[in-house]
């Protein structure tokens, strides 16, 4: 089997029910199953959290109270007041891509997030959701006045400005969990068969820690980082970006 025919054995071909065959109409599987797992396991975790949320007290009652309330504390510290629906996004945005950076700990699944597919999808939910509220906060005339200031010849540069963005937190998403996954990918594969190998990596932890840092850490840190950048960017947009 060429190259060529194991790519297209990993993917949905949507193009020939249209009588066309296109790039853009290529679905990859794997992202397709392991997002909806990450759905499911995470609206499991949504359940749990619930359920705790509603006894008397108890440990996991607080960690799921903590939780909340460093979101709340996070959205009232970076926006000029706090928002239910700003909040809603942020936490959300954040629980979806912890839960796809950290998914690859359980046995056969990988991070969704190794695919630049998700990352950029990503990255415009994030970039549509600020101009949104952008456009809430200063109306549609003045979000389009935004993009002329402080002069008319500066449109051009202000339009890259804005649309990098999504270049930039889709594309430091992407990146870092990739990375991840292949320095992992190719350890493991490299020590696989090799009793030596698989001994030094057991005995001295190497294998244990590279799977808690670019499994737990890394994913942890990289769901962080898009959150906040998230939040950032809102922040700006909501101060007119000093317009």
């Amino acid at each position: 089997m060429s190259g060529f025919d194991l790519v297209e054995a990993n993917q949905w071909l949507i193009g020939p029910l249209f009588g066309i065959d296109h790039t853009f109409l290529r679905i990859n599987k794997a992202t397709i199953i392991y997002t909806w797992i990450t759905l499911i396991i995470l609206a499991g975790i949504l359940l749990i959290g619930r359920y705790f949320l509603k006894k008397k007290d108890g440990l996991g009652k607080y960690i799921t109270l903590s939780f909340v309330q460093f979101f709340v504390d996070q959205i009232n510290q970076t926006l000029p007041e706090f928002s239910l629906d700003h909040f809603v996004f942020i936490t959300t945005v954040f629980c979806f891509v912890l839960s796809c950076n950290l998914v690859s700990i359980i046995p056969w699944m990988e991070e969704p997030t190794t695919d630049l597919n998700t990352t950029l999808a990503l990255g415009l939910i994030s970039f549509c959701y600020v101009q949104w509220a952008s456009i809430k906060i200063e109306g549609l005339w003045g979000y389009i006045k935004g993009f002329f200031a402080p002069f008319f010849i500066m449109m051009p540069l202000n339009v890259i400005g804005k649309l990098a963005t999504v270049v930039s937190i889709s594309f430091r998403l992407f990146g870092n969990i990739f990375g991840g996954a292949i320095i992992t990918s190719i350890w493991f594969n490299a020590i696989q068969g090799n009793f030596i190998l698989e001994l030094v990596g057991l005995a001295s932890g190497l294998n244990l820690t590279l799977s808690v840092f670019f499994g737990v850490f890394e994913g942890v840190l990289q769901a962080f980082v898009f959150g906040m950048l998230s939040l950032t960017y809102l922040s700006l947009a909501l101060q007119g970006e000093g317009h």
